[in-house]
């Protein structure tokens, strides 16, 4: 008889993680249908595929599947729009397990997110299908949970996200913004569930504060420093609130393997993520540059903890 567990690697902090983001998933099907469900179950198998056939290649029959995996694959998913073809989600999961994970030796091993690997990849190839159509979200009771998708391939209902709203200098309802009833990515639009997550992470010990607050502080500073010199009109708070910067400040700059291991790097490492968002939001052209900035910040971690590791061992000489 096959015993599933000897597939799978079990790690306590990834099923903290999970159970963060549970709520999340749960109301991205609230705004969005049933289809969250199933974009979800086709990415993780997906996921399961990958990784395990390049732990095959490596470890041959001892091949397992680590906890982290589902994680990933919920995070990836959540970062999709609603109305995402599943084969692109695919194509995006696959391209993220093997390349920004499976080809470093796996978990433990890999530099880069493999979620915002993946991610990125699709987000640059197929960018009709991730940037230019959103869907408006399901208001009221009992909203998604009553549909599959809303408008899906047919009488589309489309709406401008946040960032494109305050782009064109008008604004979006406080309410909304917080309680994430508005257009955008399937996970990252409640600000409220993203920060009530971001606790219970703190609390169980199972993220970085470091990380966490010097993300926030330099991309509140550098915002509201363009915002007073007139180079941009959004409101930093606005700005804090909209687009993908909360979700990946919680989830995505956090991850324990691909982020710092020093203290008074996660600092630098935080604040470089903010300042990255920033500028690539108002100089570049891409509307949202939350997943960029986290990868060229990654690609910094090794040089970040043997800079300070070095540097604490030269204090430590000299006193």
């Amino acid at each position: 008889m096959i015993q599933i567990k000897n597939y799978f690697l079990k790690q306590k902090i990834m099923t903290k993680v999970l159970i963060s983001l549970l709520p999340i998933l749960i109301f991205s099907i609230y705004l969005f249908g049933w289809r969250v469900l199933t974009v979800l179950a086709v990415v993780t198998a997906a996921g399961i595929l990958s990784e395990y056939g390049m732990m095959w290649l490596i470890n041959g029959s001892k091949a397992k599947v680590s906890e982290a995996l589902f994680v990933t694959c919920l995070l990836f998913t959540l970062t999709l729009p609603p109305t995402v073809p599943y084969w692109i989600a695919v194509v995006g999961i696959v391209f993220g397990i093997v390349f920004g994970k499976g080809v470093f030796g796996g978990f433990g091993k890999n530099i880069f997110n493999p979620a915002l690997v993946g991610r990125s990849l699709i987000f640059i190839s197929f960018p009709a299908y991730m940037t230019i159509s959103w869907t408006e979200p399901f208001q009221g009771f009992p909203g998604g949970f009553a549909q599959f998708i809303r408008g899906y391939e047919t009488d589309a209902v489309s709406a401008a996200t946040p960032i494109g709203i305050i782009a064109s200098g008008e604004t979006v309802p406080w309410l909304d913004l917080i309680s994430g009833r508005v257009a955008g990515s399937l996970g990252e639009t409640s600000a409220i569930l993203i920060l009530a997550a971001a606790v219970y992470l703190l609390v169980t010990k199972t993220a970085s504060w470091r990380i966490m607050l010097s993300c926030m502080i330099s991309f509140s500073v550098f915002s509201l420093i363009l915002f007073l010199t007139s180079q941009t009109p959004a409101n930093p708070l606005y700005s804090l609130l909209s687009g993908s910067f909360l979700f990946a400040a919680v989830f995505m700059a956090t991850d324990p393997i691909s982020g710092p291991k020093q203290d008074f790097s996660r600092y630098i490492y935080g604040a470089l993520i903010g300042l990255l968002v920033v500028v690539i939001r108002n100089y570049s052209l891409f509307a949202e540059g939350t997943t960029f900035a986290v990868l060229i910040a990654n690609a910094f971690v090794p040089l970040l903890d043997r800079h300070v590791r070095t540097w604490k061992a030269r204090k430590q000489v000299s006193t």
